[in-house]
């Protein structure tokens, strides 16, 4: 509904449905998330184990497992202590899933954590049709909010349940503030004056837009148009230093470097109008033209990481919970953040005239003007270690598993697991992304594979006469309605640990098992972005550096995927593996054709 006005309806719910669509939630009537009960999920644990340890440490495994979870065992204590927290809580795991999983990283945020979705490119390629195209994306994304506000944004649903909508007025005028040990989150919505204005950013220059009239209505396209041209006559290249970088920075070094940037005044005063801006706009300049296939994938990258400190990374403010980023060349997308989750009535005061976008300047002494120097080289180091291939596959879509009753996304998670199987002779733990916004509070949930129907399958794969793909797909199935339904593993094992750190206990030891960690060793993470009608495709960094992130969009004829490994391991190559999963998917359809 957000890109209504801009994308002739094809993204009509895009935000809603697809940015953040697993991390965000504005109160609505859903259930508390459940505590899944203790036995299920030590015996999904040990499921999930099968088809990745030999019998002899499965074994080993398995009476750890049962110590753990027998009657007047430590299990039963622990779930005890999640249950009472449930029960005084909004949500018993996403404030702790936050902070684990996201605040106390301190590696950088690009790659590592912050998700881009790159949108099909605009037919335009000047900076005239740019800023048309920016004024009418900010004019919508106000309306949205808009809709917030007012409470008439729509209940969503999935399979035939409310979502909820509880982060929504979160989203805007909210960024992650580095800290020496975690980071946390600042929502500046919150305050009585809210904040009117967004941060628009180009040629690494950062400016103060107001976006509303005195009168308090939300200023029309033209006049945004208007603003931008202005910002764009203030903006022409210069010798200032790309003051964004040094939010790309391992979290600990940026930290230092943000404490010594705001001893000054005009710093502080600059950084807090990034910071509490609604969201920021990023005008970028072209990325380089290659051939199309490769031009996808650059265009990916480019959203996700800015393309390096020569390119548009100094255009970015990676703490920022929403950055939208429209290139010069007709691509454009959304950067987020991924910790954070239309005034109608009559005009009866005057307009006054629109102020001058004020540019936010910076003092650099000596110190700062090492750390953005040191920023620089590690962020190109970083962007240069990360290997983007973006393809489009083209044989069939999400119709031809849906002609045989089959999930399209259990269709795709089991075609990928034999791909990796085919390029490096194993299996391997992989995490699908759930989300949990069925329940109040609700954050994401992972997906576990490979199963044990899933290994039979790619073992069996090349014997034409045995056939087991549809159990593996049914296995992946019933794991997915699991999670969906809150009883997936993953969380619910997170809350154990946690909660015995909580009590003050030592960590359980069977999360000291070498198992435990073979399994939470994700060398596979994967994201489906649903996007109706949207030929669009999300763009993250794997989980690990000897791993790969796979997502993908499946359309009803075609499916659009990102794929993404790092150079400095020898054993990942992204392109290897979009090549072999486009054979597979070729074979797969096939096969199902013949069934």
């Amino acid at each position: 509904m957000i890109f209504r006005k801009i994308h002739s309806g094809s993204c009509r719910a895009w935000l809603s449905r697809v940015s953040l669509r697993q991390e965000l939630c504005f109160f609505s009537s859903v259930p508390p998330q459940p505590v899944p009960p203790l036995a299920q999920t030590l015996q999904g644990y040990l499921r999930a184990l099968e088809p990745l340890l030999p019998p002899e440490e499965l074994s080993h495994t398995r009476r750890m497992v049962h110590d753990f979870g027998r009657p007047g065992g430590l299990g039963p204590q622990l779930q005890e202590g999640l249950e009472k927290r449930a029960r005084l809580n909004k949500n018993w795991i996403s404030d702790w899933w936050v902070q684990r999983a996201y605040l106390e990283s301190r590696q950088p945020l690009p790659v590592h954590s912050n998700a881009a979705i790159s949108l099909p490119r605009r037919d335009f390629n000047d900076w005239r049709s740019q800023l048309v195209f920016a004024s009418r994306l900010i004019a919508a994304v106000l309306d949205f909010k808009a809709k917030i506000n007012t409470g008439q944004l729509q209940v969503e649903f999935m399979r035939g349940k409310p979502l909820c909508k509880e982060l929504y007025p979160l989203l805007f005028s909210s960024c992650r503030i580095p800290g020496p040990k975690h980071d946390y989150i600042a929502h500046y919505g919150r305050s009585r004056r809210s904040p009117t204005h967004i941060t628009v950013v180009r040629n690494y220059q950062f400016f103060q837009l107001e976006v509303y009239n005195s009168d308090g209505s939300r200023m029309t396209e033209s006049q945004i148009h208007g603003q931008l041209l202005r910002i764009r006559s203030q903006s022409w290249k210069t010798d200032k230093e790309p003051m964004g970088i040094l939010t790309s920075e391992h979290r600990h070094t940026w930290g230092e470097a943000y404490n010594r940037l705001l001893r000054d005044k005009l710093n502080q005063e600059s950084v807090r109008m990034i910071e509490t801006g609604l969201f920021s706009l990023c005008l970028d300049s072209p990325v380089m033209r290659i051939s199309d296939e490769k031009y996808a994938s650059r265009k990916a990258a480019q959203v996700l990481h800015g393309g390096g400190t020569f390119s548009n990374s100094g255009n970015r403010w990676f703490d920022k919970t929403l950055q939208f980023v429209v290139g010069e060349d007709g691509s454009w997308g959304l950067l987020y953040e991924q910790a954070t989750a239309e005034d109608v009535g009559m005009k009866l005061a005057p307009l006054l005239p629109l102020p001058m976008p004020k540019k936010l300047y910076f003092h650099i002494d000596r110190e700062i003007k090492r750390d953005i120097e040191h920023a620089k080289q590690n962020l190109d180091i970083l962007i240069n270690d990360l290997d983007v291939n973006v393809f489009n596959f083209k044989k069939f879509g999400k119709n031809l598993p849906k002609q045989h009753q089959m999930s399209p996304n259990s269709f795709i998670q089991v075609a990928l697991q034999l791909a990796y199987y085919r390029v490096h002779s194993e299996v391997c733990p992989a995490c699908d992304i759930a989300t949990q916004r069925m329940f109040r509070g609700g954050r994401t949930e992972y997906i576990r594979s490979p199963t044990k129907q899933g290994l039979q399958f790619i073992l069996a794969f090349d014997n034409p006469s045995v056939s087991l793909f549809r159990e593996a797909v049914d296995a992946y199935s019933a794991l997915t309605e699991a999670a969906l339904n809150g009883h997936g593993i993953d969380r619910h094992l997170l809350g154990l640990k946690l909660q015995a750190i909580e009590e003050g206990m030592s960590i359980p030891k069977i999360f000291m098992d070498t198992a435990y960690g073979l399994a939470t060793h994700f060398k596979l993470r994967t994201g489906q972005m649903p996007a109706n009608n949207t030929d669009s495709v999300m763009c993250f960094g794997p989980l690990v550096p000897d791993g790969y992130a796979v997502c993908y969009n499946p359309q009803a004829d075609h499916i659009h995927f990102s794929i993404t490994a790092f150079n400095c391991c020898e054993d990942t190559n992204a392109e290897r593996l979009a090549r072999t999963l486009r054979d597979t998917m070729g074979l797969n359809g096939q096969k199902e054709r013949n069934y």
